[in-house]
């Protein structure tokens, strides 16, 4: 314990002391809290120009019935054919351009919009709803039906739902409020941070071990003490850093929800503008909520790492440079990549069977399993999760351990899968 608690110190330290270590530490905390932040500010403080558009309508339904919102305002021009219009209002006439109405309006290519700038999807989908809702409209007119407009204003209805999780209780004072788009938001930044971690802290391992390897170092190292202590003592102190890391967020992300959010977003501006901004502050605001998620975040990055960190060690010790591990590297890599694929498929139904079986599978489940945990799953599914997980890492650090305390004292041959195979067979 004594050798270990020594490589541990060393890597450990050699890290931590790392400009790089303190300045992503602590730009991490600020780039989780905009990522759930960023897309309803965007949405509250877009504030872009009034656009002018001059319409030409041939057809003589739409020009009249069109209005002026934040987003555009319209001039309407009549007599004119599109091409005067477009010689006319050109970039130099500060128009933004001509929408163009031809006589049949459902006609392909009947309804064009000719800018003279960049157009934006927001002011397309604008012009186009406003052109759909009339022409609905004037269809609905040929029906004779009385009083239309006033039957259309009645029945014109919007929906706001809110979620709740049902506590057995059936009192919305009890039941906690849930909002789908925090959590996918949510659940996509728990999953690439330990996705990040995984393959940075991982190569890590790698990386430590090629170099010591192809500069013979090693060969002193295992002098003083076991080829499995020099392997655990790489993995631990690896892993202590991205501990250390994990603790610096969670303290510096808790202590911000607690005091500075609520000083920066005041619960009247938040309640007037965007509900989706308001679910959100009352998650990142949530401060039991946010230490509970850090702590499934340890268990799954800790577990998950160990897992990947005792095969990127045993895949380092069986080459010699860094670009001959590719060849072990790449298959390593592949479940990593497998579980970002189905982690953004499982966010439709965080409980279908394939979320359910990846969120087992110890390759995979660390980041399936951390995204599906902010949608609200069974408390049982975690705990078997993280057993399998922190199981399968003690079968891989047996396996692992017998490549690695032969793969040191390899050199200057390129070592294949087969090598590997007669390694772990040997007692």
């Amino acid at each position: 314990m004594k050798n270990i608690y020594l490589i541990i110190s060393r890597e450990y330290l050699e890290r931590v002391r790392k400009k790089s270590f303190i300045i992503v530490t602590l730009l991490m905390p600020l780039f989780m809290i905009a990522m759930m932040v960023a897309p309803s500010l965007v949405m509250l403080y877009n504030t872009s120009d009034q656009k002018q558009v001059v319409v030409v309508d041939r057809s003589g339904l739409i020009a009249d019935n069109l209005y002026e919102t934040p987003e555009v305002t319209f001039i309407r021009e009549t007599g004119m054919s599109k091409s005067e219009a477009c010689n006319i209002y050109n970039a130099e006439s500060g128009i933004f351009g001509v929408l163009y109405i031809g006589e049949t309006i459902e006609a392909r290519d009947s309804v064009q919009l000719i800018t003279n700038s960049s157009s934006s999807m927001m002011l397309e989908e604008n012009i186009a709803a406003q052109i759909e809702s009339i022409v609905e409209r004037e269809k609905l007119k040929a029906y004779n039906i009385d009083n239309l407009e006033e039957i259309l204003a009645n029945i014109e209805t919007n929906i706001s739902l809110a979620t709740y999780l049902n506590d057995g209780s059936g009192e919305e004072e009890m039941m906690e409020s849930t909002s789908t788009g925090v959590n996918y938001i949510l659940g996509i930044v728990l999953g690439m941070m330990l996705y990040m971690i995984i393959i940075l802290y991982g190569q890590m391992v790698l990386t430590s071990v090629v170099e010591e390897k192809s500069s013979r170092v090693i060969d002193v190292m295992v002098t003083s003490c076991t080829p499995f202590q020099l392997m655990m003592g790489k993995i631990l102190g690896i892993a202590a850093v991205a501990l250390t890391q994990i603790g610096i967020w969670a303290l510096l992300v808790l202590s911000a929800s607690k005091f500075l959010v609520p000083v920066v977003f005041s619960a009247d501006v938040v309640a007037a503008n965007d509900m989706m901004l308001g679910a959100a502050l009352g998650t990142i605001t949530d401060t039991g909520y946010l230490a509970s998620l850090f702590v499934y975040l340890t268990l799954f990055i800790l577990g998950g790492f160990l897992l990947y960190a005792s095969l990127y060690a045993a895949a380092g010790s069986a080459v010699d440079s860094i670009q001959d591990s590719q060849q072990f590297n790449s298959i390593i890599m592949i479940p990593i990549i497998l579980a970002i694929i189905i982690m953004m498929s499982v966010f439709n139904d965080p409980n279908s069977p394939i979320a359910f079986w990846s969120s087992m599978i110890p390759f995979t489940s660390p980041i399936v399993m951390i995204a599906r945990i902010p949608l609200g799953i069974a408390t049982w599914e975690i705990v078997l999760s993280v057993v399998i997980l922190y199981a399968s890492f003690v079968a891989t650090t047996f396996i692992a351990s017998k490549i690695f305390r032969v793969g040191i004292f390899m050199h200057g041959k390129r070592n294949s899968w087969r090598d590997l195979w007669l390694w772990i067979r040997e007692k």
